[in-house]
C-alpha cells in the first residue's frame, strides 16, 4: 500500500508540480523577489533602533532628533519594495529568457509609475499635492501590481526582442548603445498598452490599476493566506514535498511570499501611521517571520526535537552520531543533515511527526497571536539562521521567546515515540551485526 501511494505520488504528483516550480514566471517571481531581502534586512536594523523595546532608548532618540533620520532609512526600504519587486521580476524573466535585461527593468519600472496615481493627500486629507510618487502604493500594497506589471513586462520585451522588433545597428556600434536602440520598439509598444490601461482604469472606473489590482486581487489573497487554513496549507505542502525529496520550501516560497511579504509590510505600515498593531487595526498574523520563527523553526518540520533526542538520549551509534553531526546546524535553522541523514525523506516512520509538528505549532501560535496572547509582528527582521529563542525575543520580547521554548518542547513531544522505534531499531541492527561479527 506504502509503495503504491508513494509510486502515484512520484508518477502523478511529483512532475506537475516541479514543472510548476520551474514554469518561467515562477522563476522569473521567485528569483526576482529576493531583490528586496537586502533592503527588509538592513530596514529592519534601523526600525529595530526606532522601535527599541526600552522606553528610554526611544525617548533619547525622540528628545536628540534621531527618529527622523532612522524614519529616512524606514522609507528608502520597506517603502519600495514594489519597486524593487517590479525591478526584479522583470529583470529576472529577461534574463533567464537570454535577452538585454536591464532594458526591460526599466520599462517596467516606468510602466510601474505610470500605472499609478501621481497624486497624494497630504495628512489631514484637505489639500492634494500634484507630482509626486505616492510611498502607499511603492510598498506593500503595490506589491501583487508590481509583481503582475513585472512578468507581463518580462514576457512581452523578451518576445518582441526574440521576433527582432528592434531597431538593428551595425556591428561597430557599441554594445551599450545598439542596446539602447534594440529597446526603443518594444518600449514605445509597451509603454503605449500602459496609456490605455491607465486611460480605461481612469475613465471608466476613476482609479489607477495598481488601486485597482489591490482592491481585486491583492486584498483577497492577503484575507485568505491569513487564516488558519493558509498556516495549514502552507505546513502540509512544505513539509510534504520535502518528504518526498522535492524542495518543499521552494514551492511554497514560490506561492506564498509575495502575500506573506505584503502583510509584514502592511503590518510595519501601522505602527509607522502611529497605531497600535492589533488585529482590530488591520495587523495580520500570517507573515514572513511567523514562518521563518514558528513554523519553520530550526529547519523545515520544526525538527529540534529530533536533533535533541539524537544528540542527547539515543541508544545506538548511528543515531549518537547523526545527533552529534546535526544539533549544531540545527540551531541555527539548517535541518537538511537530519532530513537526508536520518533520514526523513521517504521513511515512514517519520511522515506523521514531521507533517503534524509544524501543523501543531503553526495553528497554536496563530491562534494564540489572534487572542492578542503573543505579539504580531512589525516590519524587523532577523537573519534566518538566528536561532531560536534569541529570534523570539529580538522579534517579539519574552512572550514570543517562551513561545518558542513551548514549540521545542511540542517538537520533542511529537518526535520522540517515532525516533525512539527507528533508534531501537538501529541498536538492534547494530547488536545484531555485532554478535555475527
Amino acid at each position: 500500500m506504502k509503495n503504491n501511494f508513494t509510486k502515484w505520488v512520484n508518477e502523478k504528483v511529483v512532475p506537475p508540480v516541479l514543472k510548476f516550480v520551474n514554469f518561467k514566471a515562477i522563476r522569473a517571481l521567485k528569483d526576482g523577489i529576493l531583490y528586496t531581502l537586502p533592503l527588509l534586512m538592513i530596514g529592519s536594523l534601523f526600525t529595530l533602533i526606532a522601535n527599541f523595546p526600552v522606553k528610554a532608548v526611544t525617548d533619547f532618540l525622540t528628545q536628540n532628533g534621531w527618529m527622523d533620520p532612522l524614519n529616512q532609512i524606514n522609507g528608502a526600504t520597506f517603502s519600495i519594495v514594489a519597486i524593487v519587486a517590479v525591478l526584479g521580476v522583470s529583470y529576472q524573466y529577461a534574463k533567464n529568457e537570454g535577452v538585454e535585461p536591464f532594458a526591460c527593468a526599466v520599462i517596467a519600472l516606468s510602466s510601474f509609475l505610470a500605472l499609478m496615481a501621481s497624486t497624494a493627500p497630504t495628512p489631514n486629507g484637505k489639500t492634494i499635492v500634484p507630482n509626486v510618487i505616492p510611498k502607499t502604493w511603492t510598498s506593500g500594497q503595490g506589491m501583487i501590481a508590481a509583481i503582475i506589471i513585472g512578468l507581463l513586462v518580462g514576457w512581452s520585451y523578451s518576445w518582441m526582442i526574440k521576433k527582432h522588433w528592434t531597431i538593428k545597428m551595425p556591428d561597430t556600434v557599441p554594445s551599450g548603445v545598439s542596446n539602447s536602440f534594440a529597446a526603443l520598439i518594444p518600449a514605445a509598444f509597451i509603454l503605449s498598452v500602459t496609456f490605455l490601461v491607465y486611460a480605461f482604469f481612469h475613465f471608466v472606473w476613476n482609479t489607477t490599476f495598481i488601486e485597482g489590482i489591490y482592491k481585486l486581487i491583492q486584498t483577497p489573497l492577503q484575507g485568505a493566506t491569513d487564516s488558519i487554513w493558509g498556516v495549514m496549507l502552507y505546513c502540509f505542502i512544505a513539509t510534504f514535498f520535502w518528504w518526498f525529496g522535492v524542495h518543499g520550501g521552494t514551492i511554497v516560497t514560490s506561492i506564498f511570499y509575495p502575500i506573506l511579504l505584503a502583510n509584514l509590510t502592511a503590518n510595519q505600515k501601522i505602527l509607522d501611521a502611529g497605531r497600535a498593531l492589533t488585529i482590530a487595526n488591520g495587523a495580520h498574523v500570517f507573515t514572513d517571520q511567523f514562518t521563518a520563527i514558528l513554523i519553520n523553526m530550526t529547519g523545515t518540520g520544526c525538527t529540534i526535537g529530533l536533533a535533541i533526542y539524537m544528540f542527547f538520549f539515543a541508544k545506538s551509534q548511528q543515531t549518537k552520531q547523526l545527533g552529534k553531526l546535526a544539533i549544531i546546524p540545527s540551531i541555527f535553522n539548517i535541518n537538511e543533515p537530519i532530513i537526508y541523514g536520518t533520514p526523513i525523506v521517504m521513511n515512514p516512520f517519520l511522515f506523521i511527526p514531521f507533517i503534524l509538528t509544524p501543523l501543531v505549532i503553526g495553528l497554536l501560535d496563530y491562534w494564540l497571536m489572534s487572542i492578542g496572547v503573543l505579539p504580531l509582528f512589525s516590519g524587523v527582521q532577523v537573519p534566518w539562521t538566528t536561532p531560536a529563542i534569541i529570534s523570539g525575543f529580538i522579534l517579539g520580547g519574552w512572550r514570543l521567546a517562551l513561545a518558542q521554548v513551548v514549540n521545542i518542547c511540542i517538537s520533542i513531544a511529537i518526535y520522540f515515540p517515532f525516533i525512539r522505534k527507528i533508534d531501537m531499531i538501529n541498536l538492534a541492527n547494530e547488536q545484531k551485526a555485532a554478535k555475527a561479527k
